[in-house]
């Protein structure tokens, strides 16, 4: 039998487009818009690229690190670096928490495909706002209609991971990202010419510190860790298919900067509109279900707009459902590539049986409480409150703890020419200031902090 040939990205570019797809998902385009309107707007985005910068990217790059030099799955990685202890936990703790974001995860991926049914049905136009609400409320309450998109949103996914890593995730993310971009630049340039925009690009540029609390702190650094996809191992799986003349610290920084960047059109693309039409950016998980489609109803071509914006949010809930499937076909497959589809199906079923009470949480199930919130809930704090601090937490620990000083530099210098400057200042951020940052974090969202 013949050696199989190990899996790699067919090019540098191919490996950012996929790794930035992965880390540019709801936590940018759902999840910011939210949370940022509701803790201080321009205060809070600083201190998100801040956090980003200064811990997520050190952290990041650490990943790639110990993935590249694995090459192999999250699991076996961990066997590798630290053999005969517990440590490969942390890996299996990656794979749990990504099946798990992908249970609930594809919940929100069916909604965002029936809004674009609707919206292309002209089933969002003429509402009023309060109308808006309750379509939503309607929506999210119907079995039939939410398991379906579900199942949809599933299928998409999985037959993309199936088709391989070249052929399927990184072919895909490389017209879904430039896509993307696109989308959300012309929705940018639509948003801040309304009248009366500018109130709106205040709110998120200009920083005024008085509208930070201390909890709006921690928000913006859990945000900056999870919205990176850290802690879950899908970059350590992403980089074991990698060269060794990828320049790591580059690309790290340039998934950085497009989630960035990303972020910052997604809130440009929404509060100016959002302020324009005298709305107001505080509603919260719906903003993008109830407040948006009242706003671009009220422009002309919104019916367009709002399609673009649904597409653009769709691409990025898909390009980070690839890397969940992913890393658990890789932990599972061990490599194995003749099993990849059946393995993809299976995990892919298996996903969305164990989705189907977070997406009848709204409706038939929605009764049914667990320490007082529904399983959609339980299963978000599980994961985001939980797992991937926690994974986070002990991969910040474990690289610097088992991996030796000069390896990590001499993985670091692969495919680039660093200095030993660079790298300390990486090293010290990774060994000592981001487990503290994840310390409080994690604490802060646990209730003890």
């Amino acid at each position: 039998m013949s050696e199989q040939k190990p899996v790699q990205w067919a090019s540098k570019l191919g490996f950012v487009m996929a790794a930035a797809g992965s880390a540019i998902g709801l936590g940018a385009i759902w999840k910011f818009p939210y949370v940022a309107g509701t803790n201080g707007g321009g205060a809070f985005f600083l201190i998100f690229v801040m956090f980003t910068v200064l811990l997520g990217c050190p952290l990041l790059i650490g990943e790639f690190i110990f993935g590249r030099r694995s090459q192999t799955n999250a699991i076996d990685a961990y066997k590798k670096a630290a053999p005969r202890t517990a440590w490969f936990l942390t890996g299996w703790v990656g794979v749990a928490a990504c099946f798990l974001v992908l249970s609930f995860y594809s919940v929100i991926g069916g909604w965002i495909l029936l809004y674009l049914l609707k919206t292309a049905l002209g089933s969002l136009s003429g509402l009023s706002q309060a109308q808006y609400g309750s379509l939503f409320a309607s929506v999210i309450q119907n079995p039939v209609q939410t398991l379906l998109a579900q199942l949809i949103f599933m299928a998409l996914t999985v037959m993309v991971v199936a088709r391989g890593v070249q052929k399927g995730i990184e072919r895909v993310s490389a017209i879904m990202m430039p896509i993307l971009f696109i989308l959300f630049i012309l929705l940018v340039l639509r948003s801040v010419t309304l009248e009366n925009s500018i109130e709106g690009i205040s709110f998120l540029l200009v920083p005024h510190f008085s509208d930070l609390t201390s909890e709006s702190v921690l928000f913006a650094l859990g945000q900056a860790f999870f919205t990176l996809t850290l802690g879950v191992s899908v970059m350590v799986t992403y980089s074991s298919y990698l060269p060794k003349t990828q320049n790591l610290p580059r690309s790290a920084g340039s998934i950085v900067l497009m989630n960035i960047v990303v972020t910052l059109l997604a809130g440009l693309a929404i509060f100016p509109a959002v302020f324009s039409f005298g709305m107001q950016p505080n509603e919260g998980p719906t903003l993008l279900f109830t407040v948006l489609p009242a706003v671009f109803d009220q422009l002309p071509f919104g019916t367009l707009f709002f399609i673009g914006f649904l597409v653009a949010f769709l691409f990025a809930a898909l390009t980070s459902a690839f890397s969940m499937v992913e890393i658990i076909v890789a932990t599972i497959g061990k490599g194995d590539e003749s099993k990849r589809k059946k393995l993809s199906w299976t995990s892919g079923l298996l996903i969305f049986l164990f989705g189907i009470p977070s997406c009848l949480s709204f409706g038939v199930l929605g009764g049914v409480q667990i320490f007082d919130k529904t399983f959609f809930d339980v299963v978000d704090f599980t994961v985001s409150n939980i797992l991937m601090p926690l994974g986070a937490l002990l991969l910040s620990i474990f690289i610097p703890l088992k991996i030796p000083k000069e390896e990590l530099f001499a993985e670091m210098r692969n495919g680039s020419n660093v200095g030993k400057g660079f790298f300390y200042v990486w090293y010290y951020l990774l060994r000592f200031v981001v487990p503290l940052a994840i310390i409080i974090v994690f604490l802060n969202l646990i209730g003890i902090f």
